[in-house]
């Protein structure tokens, strides 16, 4: 069985610094997914001196060491998660750092200069990857504890990496990685359910988390879907989709963590859930 490889992760953080990631969040799960551990802002070089005592310490505990790069001006950095081989060698060209994360499961990592508005979004719609991805990663070197893996746990391990690689947009466009542009969703429109009166009200948020449905294999409240609901009543009361990602950053902690591109993403899908809610009484009735 494969051991810790505390020069991958060295490896990996090079890259990562390579294109201006010089600070990093740090995450430990256990085989659930739950989290145990959370230290913010942790530096490049902190992490490069304490590398081998952490990997080892997670390891023993059968936690997974897991890192979120910190954005960074004037670059985009966008996680295609969850490519087999064959997308994963469509974007090889450009991506700075390509992993297996599990056996036949590739994750790239690419730096775009002056990304435009949204790109991330259609980025990983072109070229197939997840959707949802948070821009959290197993680091290089350390093992992916899941229970489906167990007792063979693998190392996350580092396919490609070039260094300095930073991509431009139209490049990726022209390469036929990138969605086309959709219309931008409408502002979702008042409604008879927003409160009366000049000052307006937030829902509550702690409303929203104890009626959220726990996670999976566990039983505490999946915070996800109670940060997806909470959007969806605040656009429905009539707050915009900028507002409401902005207080979602101070009522949830998972917001916190992933920042303000999570918190973003969750109030748009929030307003189209809401639009596609409201379509059928504002369409015109068919023949009965």
């Amino acid at each position: 069985m494969e051991t810790p490889d505390p020069a991958a992760a060295l490896d990996m953080l090079a890259a990562f610094a390579s294109v201006g990631a010089t600070h990093f969040d740090l995450t430990l799960t256990d085989l659930a997914g739950e989290k145990t551990g959370f230290q913010p802002n942790r530096s490049v070089d902190e992490l490069r001196r304490s590398i081998g005592s952490r990997l080892e310490a997670a390891d023993r505990a059968q936690k997974n060491f897991i890192v979120r790069p910190r954005p960074i001006g004037g670059v985009t950095l966008i996680q295609l998660d969850d490519l087999d081989a064959t997308k994963a060698a469509r974007v090889s060209a450009h991506s700075f750092l390509i992993l297996e994360t599990s056996p036949a499961n590739f994750q790239a990592w690419v730096a775009v200069k002056d990304a435009p508005q949204d790109f991330g979004r259609r980025l990983r719609k072109g070229t197939g990857a997840d959707p949802t991805a948070s821009g959290a990663v197993r680091i290089s070197g350390s093992r992916n504890f899941k229970a489906k893996y167990a007792p063979a746990f693998p190392v996350v391990r580092i396919t490609q990496s070039q260094a300095g690689n930073l991509a431009m947009a139209a490049a990726l466009e022209q390469a036929g990685l990138v969605a086309a542009l959709e219309e931008t969703p409408p502002r979702v429109s008042n409604r008879a359910s927003r409160p009366s009166g000049d000052r307006r009200r937030w829902p509550s948020y702690a409303r929203c988390l104890r009626n959220a449905p726990p996670v999976h294999q566990g039983d505490r409240p999946d915070i996800s879907k109670a940060d997806f609901v909470w959007c969806m009543t605040a656009i429905d009361w009539g707050w915009s989709i900028e507002d409401t990602a902005a207080r979602l950053l101070q009522e949830s902690s998972k917001a916190r963590e992933n920042g303000e591109k999570y918190a973003l993403i969750t109030a748009q899908n929030a307003a189209l859930a809401v639009q596609r809610r409201q379509r059928p009484s504002n369409a015109p009735s068919g023949p009965r």
